[in-house]
């Protein structure tokens, strides 16, 4: 594991990892969630990494600055573009719930993102009222209040996207409704796999079947 910094910042910083052997150009990027807040961090995307490595890709688990801990929008989605940025590959997103935000967004904004799997990401910040109080929390303000930023942030404004997007939901999530893989898939045209009685944690669950159908999204649109 090589760590990779791309700011000055102590959250800026990510963990290259490869395989033995020869691998696909193509990174998979793995962008950890918790609601974009700080308690939560990149440990929890290191088993996916790890898992990533084994089945011959290279994997870099990122950090970003998060809501409490310097992060906030813009800053935490510009994050997530210079860590891209500090790597000479084509990457493909691979996000967990605010992640898959992230990996989705990160589709939209930056030209050498070539694919994205959102695991029960947050799509749609005026969908679910839940989902809109949280990203107030990262935008800074409502709808009503900021809508520049909802506009800019919310990968349901954002379309078309034009990178390849696979989502991934489970239909007893207890914390990211299903609706918002569903309604975007019918949206944007991405391809939705959505997983009976799988709920949210189980996608970074790495043995756990709902990982392995994430983990093999990822590698296909890594080639």
């Amino acid at each position: 594991m090589t760590p990779i910094r791309y700011g000055s910042h102590p959250s800026q910083f990510g963990e290259l990892s490869t395989p033995r052997g020869p691998s696909p150009s193509t990174v998979v990027v793995v962008i950890h969630g918790g609601f974009w807040h700080q308690r939560y961090g990149l440990e929890l995307g290191r088993p996916l990494a790890a898992d990533l490595v084994a089945h011959g890709v290279r994997a870099f688990n990122v950090e970003y600055r998060r809501v409490a801990g310097g992060g906030g929008w813009p800053a935490t989605g510009d994050d997530v573009l210079a860590a891209i940025d500090a790597l000479d590959a084509d990457v493909v997103t691979l996000g967990h719930s605010a992640g898959g935000h992230l990996a989705v967004w990160a589709a939209a904004r930056h030209p050498r993102v070539v694919g994205a799997v959102a695991q029960a990401g947050v799509l749609d910040f005026r969908q679910h009222p839940r989902i809109t109080r949280r990203a107030a929390e990262l935008l800074g303000g409502t709808p009503e209040e900021v809508p520049e930023r909802y506009a800019e942030a919310s990968p349901a404004e954002l379309l078309p996207i034009g990178p390849p997007l696979v989502l991934v939901h489970g239909e007893a999530d207890e914390d990211v409704p299903v609706e918002q893989s569903t309604a975007f898939a019918a949206a944007s045209g991405a391809e939705l796999i959505t997983l009976p009685g799988v709920g949210h944690l189980d996608l970074i669950t790495p043995g756990a079947p709902a990982w392995e159908t994430c983990r093999d999204a990822a590698l296909r649109l890594a080639g």
